[in-house]
């Protein structure tokens, strides 16, 4: 991508976390408790949530950190106590719009604009489902226009976040007097399984609760530093369809993640990866969706990037886990803050996250200072 600015760009982001911390070093203190009976899950317990690369994370759900003795969440719970689906789903639906609503007013403040300049609303979820739904609930929240165009992106997994974008890029081209509100919401923590099974463990290790939101419209709108978007690509990575799967079951969401992903992210992302790029140099700037420490590890091997290169995607990781398809906007809401307080100028990048399928969202971006916009704008109009 050039140094031209794009025409389509995130104009602001917000993000959002609930009230109630999870410390690792203390959920691992509780989950060896409540593992006393299963030694050799209690040990490889301590290894994996020690190595994962998360040292906080948030929860919407006090019930976890209750005494181990009463914890619903907990190894060894009777199976008449475990939470059922329709509670956690009752929990989702009080505790996602405050938190989705949050992350939009800041969304909508960064971008400097205002709520009636939202032509479209898309939403992202894939922890929890309510009608009238998430959607519905934000124009209410918000004070959108009830006409506005609303779209719902549910249950399709981490990368829903970046496909979302990918989508409202495509809006915004096509409709240069739109403005597209993304909202994603995850609540990840209410699906932590009562089992010392080693993938119930793993899916425990690094999940946590969030929400996320950017504006994406045309540039010149906006007074902060923004991303220009570039193009996308989503593709579906051959015989990988179980190695990443989220069903339905009685009692919450069930996650399979596959040890493999990272190597087979390994093996087929970079054809895609040249195809995005199209005989262009590789950029600077590697926003990297965290689904687990794992996957940045392999992309950093892969393509010798630097320890600041992958910054933003590890922070996230350490500061706040997983947060599914929320995930993206809060890199690369890390990636703006540091390249702010370095007064860096210009500069490509890439954006990826992957998600059952195995499926992978892809995106070319463009940091535009503060005030480049605005500049480029008035120059070109001269």
């Amino acid at each position: 991508m050039n140094q031209t600015t794009p025409a389509t760009a995130i104009l602001g982001i917000g993000t959002a976390v609930p009230a109630y911390p999870l410390k690792q070093s203390e959920v691992v203190l509780r989950l060896t408790q409540a593992l006393e009976r299963y030694p050799d899950s209690a040990r490889w317990a301590k290894r994996l949530f020690k190595q994962c690369g998360v040292e906080t994370r948030y929860t919407c759900e006090p019930g976890l950190l209750g005494p181990v003795s009463s914890c619903r969440y907990l190894p060894d719970t009777e199976p008449g106590l475990i939470p059922t689906t329709a509670e956690r789903m009752a929990l989702y639906k009080r505790e996602s719009v405050p938190l989705a609503r949050q992350a939009a007013g800041q969304a909508l403040a960064d971008s400097g604009l205002s709520v009636s300049d939202i032509t479209h609303l898309i939403t992202v979820s894939c922890t929890g489902q309510f009608l009238p739904g998430l959607d519905a609930s934000l124009v209410k929240e918000l004070g959108l226009s009830r006409e506005i165009s609303r779209i719902s992106l549910q249950f399709i997994g981490c990368a829903a976040g970046l496909r979302a974008v990918c989508l409202a890029r495509e809006i915004a081209d096509s409709a240069p007097q739109a403005n597209v509100l993304i909202v994603s919401v995850e609540l990840c923590t209410l699906h932590i399984q009562p089992s010392g099974d080693k993938e119930a463990l793993f899916g425990a290790s690094f999940f946590g609760d969030g929400a996320s939101a950017c504006v994406i419209g045309r540039t010149g709108k906006s007074r902060q530093g923004i991303f220009g978007l570039g193009n996308h690509r989503s593709v579906l990575i051959p015989e990988a369809a179980e190695e990443m799967t989220w069903e339905v079951g009685n009692f919450g969401f069930d996650l399979y993640l596959s040890p493999a992903i990272p190597k087979l992210i390994t093996n087929r992302i970079p054809q895609e990866i040249g195809k995005l790029l199209d005989g262009e140099r590789l950029p600077g700037l590697w926003a990297i969706h965290p689904g687990g420490k794992g996957i940045v590890d392999a992309i950093e091997q892969v393509y010798g990037l630097t320890e600041e290169q992958t910054a933003p995607s590890r922070q996230v990781l350490r500061d706040f886990g997983n947060l599914s398809s929320a995930t993206i906007l809060f890199v690369l809401q890390q990636m703006r803050m540091q390249l702010r307080t370095a007064g860096a100028d210009a500069a490509d990048g890439i954006a990826l996250a992957f998600g059952p399928g195995l499926t992978a969202e892809l995106i070319r971006f463009t940091y535009i200072p503060v005030g480049a916009a605005q500049e480029k704008t008035a120059h070109a109009a001269v």
